[in-house]
């Protein structure tokens, strides 16, 4: 086996995102298009998701080639080489295959450490938060020294294109951050708080696929291997369970909505941004919002929101920014962060 570099176990740190990046495949696929293929209208879509188009990745493009672009991104923006790497977490429900993990795929491209712990988180939409927390937790052990976590998801293969109700809604990309220790301790991942409503899980699930339903010719005829979900109940649930969460972190930290700088929200609706804004009395331009141009890509959904937000000038040193999630599960969380 191969000798190992991690730095020994020492005092809890605080964890500070070195560095950020993000990947969207070139082709696009419009509301227009669509409308040519169901019944269904870009106004229709824009009214009801605020959402005109999104990015489809190609039949050669895998879940791991996006994770590679977006974490190399993300290295080169926190000036750091793959060997420095000790730890990587990749959130995703598309994983190229269903074993091994994703993130042993995307060490071998990228060229990390054999030494290096590798994992995928499923938490659906959700789970870039739970593996941004997982890392944090992991170097703030003082076990590891930098982390690489990234949140991907290739959903053009897991929905059903006959159903206007669900394919309108999601596309593909990337998203990824570097983490790393810090000595202040009012920088970094100042909190995160995480849930999950495990009754509610036939609200948005794939029904077909694993142990409980192995696939079948049957379950296959059926598209029981596709995202189903019962909209109006999802639509309630995530506006009422993200603000919760919203309030939850921000009170721990004896803060105001009004404090935040910005706020990087789950793109999955933009009705949902909207009505949590609503909710917590922000303006609207408090968030950043781009739902239109790529609509729902779940685990990648805020990594790749962050990235931008950050390239456009809308996070700057000392901002506190709010990160708030909500998906399949149902998971939630909400995590707070001063750069």
């Amino acid at each position: 086996m191969p000798s190992s570099s991690r730095a020994k176990p020492a005092a809890p740190v605080s964890t500070v995102i070195l560095g950020t990046g993000s990947f969207a495949p070139a082709g696009v696929l419009t509301n227009a298009e669509l409308s040519q293929r169901m019944d269904t209208s870009d106004e229709w879509i824009v009214t009801r998701t605020g959402i005109r188009e999104r990015r489809i990745a190609g039949p050669g493009e895998s879940t791991s080639d996006m994770a590679v672009q977006a974490a190399a991104a993300a290295l080169a923006d926190a000036k750091l080489a793959p060997a420095e790497i000790d730890l990587l977490i990749v959130a995703t429900i598309t994983p190229d295959l269903t074993m091994p993990a994703t993130a042993c795929m995307v060490q071998a491209k990228l060229g990390l450490p054999t030494t290096a712990a590798c994992f995928d988180v499923n938490a659906a939409c959700s789970g870039f938060l739970y593996a941004l927390d997982t890392a944090c937790a992991m170097i703030g052990s003082g076990r590891y020294r930098h982390a690489l976590v990234i949140g991907v998801e290739k959903l053009s293969t897991i929905v059903d294109w006959t159903d206007r109700t669900t394919c309108v809604l999601f596309g593909d990309g990337a998203g990824a951050v570097v983490v790393g220790p810090s000595s202040k301790p009012d920088v970094g991942l100042l909190g995160t708080r995480l849930g999950a409503l495990g009754e509610n899980v036939e609200l948005l699930y794939i029904p077909g696929g694993g142990s409980a339903a192995p696939a079948t010719p049957e379950s296959l005829k059926a598209g029981a291997h596709t995202i189903k979900m019962k909209g109006k109940e999802v639509f309630k649930l995530a506006v009422r369970v993200m603000e919760e969460s919203a309030r939850d972190i921000l009170e721990q930290h004896g803060l105001r909505a009004d404090q935040i700088d910005c706020v990087v929200p789950h793109q999955a609706n933009l009705r949902i941004i909207e009505a949590i804004a609503q909710y917590l009395e922000l303006p609207l331009d408090r968030f950043f919002i781009n739902v239109g141009r790529y609509g729902n890509t779940s685990a990648a959904s805020i990594p790749l929101a962050l990235d931008e937000a950050r390239r456009a000038g809308r996070i700057k040193n000392g901002d506190l920014t709010l990160l708030v999630a909500f998906g399949a599960g149902l998971t939630y969380g909400s995590a707070l962060i001063r750069w």
